[in-house]
Formats: C-alpha cells, sequence, structure tokens
C-alpha cells in the first residue's frame, strides 16, 4: 500500500468500512463512476482508459512524494472491496482548509446514498481534523442535489455560503452551496 507523507496514519475505519490511500486496482471503476455521475462533478468530459492511466501516472502517483499534496484521496472500501472514492481536494495547508469529494458506486447512490455519506463524513473528518489537524473541511455542491444537505447538516455541516448562478450545466445556470464544519479539538 502507498503511503501519503503527512498522514502518520495510513487506513482509518469504521466497522466494515474503510478508507485507504487511492489504489491503482480501483481506477477504472472509479473512471466509470465519474462518468455515470458526470452531471454533479465539475468535469467536462466523460474520461477514457487512457485518460484514466493518463491521470494515476502522472498524477496520482506524484501526491506520495508531496510533504503538501495539493489533494489526499482514497478508495473506500467495503470488506475489502471497493464501493467509492473520495478524498481532501484543494488543500490549503496555510490556512489549514480542504474541500471535501466523495463519489460512491452509482448503484449506491439511490438506497444507501445517506447510509455511506455518513459514514465516510466520519472517515474524512478523522483525516481531516485528528490526523491533519486542519481548521475546516467544506462541500463544493451543484445546487441540484438537496439529500446531500439534509446529510452534511446533520452531521454538524453548516451552510457557509450560495454562488447564485455559478455553473452552467445543459445551457441552465445552477447555484453553488458551500457547506462547512471546523474542528473543535
Amino acid at each position: 500500500m502507498r503511503a501519503y507523507k503527512p498522514l502518520s496514519k495510513q487506513t482509518f475505519c469504521y466497522n466494515e468500512y474503510q478508507i485507504v490511500p487511492i489504489r491503482d486496482e480501483d481506477k477504472y471503476d472509479i473512471m466509470k463512476w465519474r462518468n455515470e455521475q458526470i452531471y454533479h462533478l465539475r468535469q467536462s468530459n466523460p474520461l477514457d482508459k487512457k485518460m484514466q492511466d493518463n491521470y494515476f501516472n502522472n498524477v496520482i502517483t506524484k501526491l506520495f512524494n508531496k510533504d503538501e499534496p495539493n489533494q489526499i484521496l482514497f478508495s473506500y472500501l467495503e470488506n475489502g472491496i471497493c464501493i467509492g472514492y473520495g478524498g481532501l481536494v484543494h488543500i490549503n495547508w496555510i490556512d489549514k482548509n480542504a474541500e471535501i469529494s466523495f463519489v460512491i458506486k452509482t448503484e449506491l447512490e439511490k438506497k444507501h446514498f445517506k447510509k455511506h455519506w455518513d459514514i465516510y463524513l466520519n472517515l474524512i473528518e478523522n483525516v481531516a481534523f485528528n490526523e491533519l489537524n486542519f481548521n475546516k473541511i467544506y462541500t463544493y455542491a451543484f445546487d441540484f442535489r438537496p439529500k446531500l444537505y439534509k446529510i452534511l447538516e446533520s452531521n454538524n455541516f453548516s451552510k457557509e455560503a450560495i454562488l447564485r448562478n455559478h455553473i452552467k450545466v445543459q445551457n441552465n445556470f445552477f447555484d453553488i452551496v458551500i457547506h462547512s464544519k471546523f474542528n473543535n479539538n
């Protein structure tokens, strides 16, 4: 298993779920899920295997050699099987904050969305607040995911900002909703 330099611990667990440094073996599943869920991601076009290989070889691999990588990505596992991925992205090491990213297997979105977000938030908060001692984590979400906001708020995230008509998706403008949580330690 690869290791991120700023983390003293690499695996974070909650019952049968865990996050581990992003694994190469999960890259095509991740590509598939991103393509299926492109509507809520900052991704303009579908990915193909060549693009995904290039990203893993030239971006992901280099993250592990940095003292302060701009993102720390994990494979999200259930009983050792990858069912999602995410991490801390747009990391600001000076101000000690980062955006949360998380994508789960598309089939889990309908029935198990809340369950997996609750578990993942618990795990990624452990990384951000206990391991890295960050001050703040936040989400940046297109305003057509109302289920997500309820989950964030039930996990003590606060709506911090709305960026009005900030993104254009299929010729329509949508707001961006930002929720954040501060480190209480």
